[in-house]
This record gives structure tokens, sequence and C-alpha cells, in this order.
């Protein structure tokens, strides 16, 4: 064979590398998204070129561009991945229903609540299964499904995100939680109209609870004025505002007995009925393991059922 025709092929390294690059033109941002030394992608790129005998960068001290040649190879580089993503997939589906790594991202509201369930029932039922955990908000797992980075995700829905199939668990009351002395305390017939001029405290932006949280406070008629405080991270500090007497809290109803457990806390429930929010499991649509993944779903149904939920059949 002649040294013409003996042309050098890309690896699905060099493709990953430049296509972080193509994504976020800056060579440190790529590495770390992929878990690559900057040095090592630096040269996986350059191979790249040689491979390819083009040029797909234009460097400078400040920023990195794509040539003209690179913007054509990224998309190309991306479905290649993508299909590469796709037969990885296909090939562990192949080799049988829960074996190999599933890639589970969940929501922060969610994770610290039935964790312990989704972890007992995987290790029971699917010791083969290698679960890998990702706590992460909606947006960035989301984003992490597209990409092929995660598997499934375990969160609150609708999403109403094109190709994401969504395999609903259950349904769960908000229960308002507040200080011990507080008049709303302990009752079991509150209104919604009553959250209209609580002073009430929420998660930071970003959190899909807050959103439906919200959401609730707007159809009891709450008005856009009415005082907010957003200055907590997560649902633990949430609680301990509350306890120090700055306010009231919506809390999911599995959440209530871990966070509250602290003392000082009372937990009043809504009238029916109540407001709620809806969790599920989300994959991608037309994904190889969909009958796997169903089936985790319908065995957590049973699982979760013990919990303070009403289970979608």
């Amino acid at each position: 064979m002649g040294a013409a025709n003996r042309v050098k092929q890309p690896s699905i390294a060099q493709l990953r590398a430049f296509a972080a690059v193509a994504e976020h033109l800056h060579f440190r941002d790529a590495a770390a998204a992929i878990g690559m030394s900057q040095p090592a992608l630096s040269g996986a790129v350059s191979a790249l070129e040689e491979a390819l005998g083009v040029q797909l960068l234009e460097r400078t001290t400040r920023k990195v561009l794509l040539s003209p040649a690179g913007e054509r190879v990224a998309v190309r580089a991306k479905a290649v991945l993508d299909a590469v993503g796709e037969l990885m997939e296909e090939a562990e589906a192949v080799r049988g229903p829960f074996t190999g790594v599933l890639r589970l991202g969940v929501i922060p509201t969610v994770a610290p609540y039935l964790l312990p369930e989704v972890l007992r029932l995987v290790h029971q039922r699917y010791p083969d299964l290698d679960l890998q955990v990702h706590e992460e908000q909606t947006s960035s797992l989301l984003e992490g499904l597209a990409a092929g980075r995660l598997d499934l995700l375990l969160l609150a829905v609708p999403l109403g995100v094109p190709g994401v199939t969504e395999l609903p668990l259950f349904d769960e009351d908000f229960v308002l939680v507040t200080p011990r002395e507080h008049e709303l305390a302990d009752r079991s017939d509150i209104p919604r109209e009553a959250l209209r001029d609580l002073r009430l405290l929420l998660l930071d932006e970003g959190h899909c609870l807050r959103d439906q949280a919200l959401d609730i406070c707007r159809e009891a008629g709450r008005t856009e004025g009415a005082a907010v405080t957003t200055t907590a991270a997560g649902l633990s500090t949430l609680v301990q505002l509350v306890a120090g007497g700055l306010g009231v809290t919506l809390l999911p109803h599995t959440a209530v007995d871990v966070e509250t457990s602290r003392g000082g806390l009372r937990a009043g429930h809504f009238a029916d009925p109540a407001p709620s929010r809806r969790i599920a499991l989300a994959m991608r649509s037309g994904t190889a393991r969909s009958a796997e993944f169903e089936e985790l779903a319908e065995a957590l149904r049973g699982t979760l059922a013990e919990l303070p939920v009403r289970v979608v059949t």
C-alpha cells in the first residue's frame, strides 16, 4: 500500500477533545468538562488537525476561535460522538438489563429523602448494576441527559422537553413548616389563601422547588410584591431560618420528617386539594435501555409506596 493511501484515522479521544474545545472555546474549561489535563487536550486537538490535514482552531493569546473548517468538522465530530454513545448504550442493553453503569441524576430536593430507598432497592434487586449518582439542579441534569453524560434522571415534572420521556412515580403534597408558636402550626385544614400574607422563605434561583412554590403562591392570590426572602441554598438552611423565627416555608412531604426533626418546628397541612408536585424518572426518548428503565420505575413505585406519597399507577 502506498504512503498516500495510509491516511491517519482520528481517534475518539481526539474527537472528544476537539468537540469540548468547540463547545467551550476555552482550553481550560474544555479540559475540565471532559476530565482531561490541558496539555493532553491541546495535544489531542493538534493530533486531530495533523490527521485531517486542516487547521481547526485559530489560537490567540486571549481566546480560541473555530476556523471555517473547524466549524464544519465540529458538527461532524458531535454526530460521531453521539453515534458512539448510542453504540455503547446499545451494547450495554445487549449484555443484559441492570448490568454495567447507570448514571442517575437527582435534584437536591429529592436526593436526601428518596435515595436511601432507591439505593436499597438497587442493592437488593439489581446487584450487578453499577449505580452512579449525580446531584444537580434540573437545568444541569437535562443538559447532562442530552449530552449523554447522564442516563436517567429523578426529578420533578412536567418538564416539557422534546426528546425526553417521563416515567411518573408519585405525587406528594406540600406542607407548611412553621415555628412552634405560629398560628398555623399543626393545623390540618390550612386554606391556600393563607399564603397570601405569610413571610415566606424560599430556595435560591435555579431550584425547581422555588418555582413550584411561587406558582402555588400565585394560585393562592399572593401578589408579586409580597415579601419573599431568598437566601437559602438548600432545604436544611430553609428550616433553620424558620426555626429562628424568620418566616415559614413549603416543604415536600417526603422531606418533612428529616428536616423538622431538630425541634422547634411544626408542620401544617393544607385543606384538600392540597398543593402538590409530581416526581418521575426521565430518560432520552428512544433509548436502548427504555424497557430496563420502565421496569426500574415500576419497582420504585412499589418501594416508594410506603412514603407519604400517592403512587402513580
